[in-house]
């Protein structure tokens, strides 16, 4: 066994595909593939994995990923639909340009990084990524938030509750959850309102209630359970594409994430999508047409 190969813990059944992130006395450093879940291991409890489409599991987060995207994209026909012009997901066709609110997104995850990545493209979302260490997010954001000025922040990466910790309203119960109030809080100091700046942080089992007094918009995880690596996209991707003069509905977003309620929770919150025109693009479009 050596690092990067993908195991299962064989104590818990095989449930979570995780890849292995180090080595230090005969114990290993996990990370989640499919949930942003930091935990550790015995090696001798770890079992190599050949094929990761062959774990239920594994085949089942990745439907339900599928499933969430595929109903992001239907809101999104519908809201074209609602706007008045059926049809005008073709920017040449649109009499109007959007103007969806942008992300910075820090992830401890370098793979959940490109991931997320590629759904914020996929959706057109304007977005910037980062990859650092749950521990330099505080840091990353002071330098970061000034220069991108975003209108939604994404803190992420890794967490869990600590083993033999039993009391879950301590920070010092879980891996993470200090590092991410931390940067939350450096978010807060660059931007009070969380309408004008709306931070979505946490990871797998987080501090739910902690984060949301720091200042986070929506939080994982209420029941202190795994939650997928693209939830917090999810939810960011929503209040992107929410118009600023309305409220986030968040019994839909989290009905678009994976994990459910259980996973994700938050506030009341105005959205960040504005509409603009003349949308030069079709103008241009259009002009071709008459000449021709």
């Amino acid at each position: 066994m050596k690092q990067g190969d993908l195991v299962v813990r064989k104590s818990y059944g095989g449930d979570v595909l995780f890849r292995v992130a180090a080595f230090a006395a005969r114990q290993a450093v996990l990370r989640g593939t499919d949930y942003r879940l930091l935990a550790d291991a015995p090696i001798e409890d770890l079992q190599t994995v050949r094929n990761p489409d062959e774990l239920g599991g594994t085949r089942q987060a990745r439907i339900k990923a599928n499933e969430s995207l595929r109903k992001i994209s239907e809101e999104r026909s519908r809201q074209f639909s609602r706007i008045g012009f059926m049809g005008a997901l073709d920017d040449r066709r649109q009499p109007f340009f959007e103007m969806p609110g942008k992300v910075l997104h820090l992830d401890g995850d370098p793979n959940y990084l490109k991931k997320s990545m590629q759904v914020y493209a996929q959706l057109k979302v304007p977005a910037e990524g980062v990859h650092c260490h749950e521990s330099q997010m505080p840091h990353m954001l002071l330098r970061m938030l000034p220069q991108v000025h975003p209108d939604i922040v994404v803190i992420t990466g890794h967490d869990g509750v600590l083993k033999q910790r039993q009391d879950l309203q301590q920070l010092s119960s879980y891996k993470n959850s200090l590092n991410f109030v931390h940067a939350v809080n450096v978010a807060r100091d660059y931007e009070r309102s969380r309408d004008s700046l709306v931070v979505v942080a946490g990871a797998c089992q987080s501090h739910f209630e902690a984060l949301l007094q720091a200042g986070a918009n929506f939080a994982s995880s209420p029941g202190r359970i795994m939650i997928h690596a693209l939830d917090p996209v999810y939810v960011a991707v929503r209040a992107a594409f929410t118009p600023f003069r309305d409220t986030i509905n968040i019994t839909d977003v989290i009905a678009h994430t994976i994990s459910g309620k259980q996973g994700v929770g938050g506030i009341e919150t105005m959205g960040r999508y504005r509409i603009g025109v003349p949308n030069l693009k079709a103008a241009s479009s259009e002009q071709n047409v008459n000449i021709l």
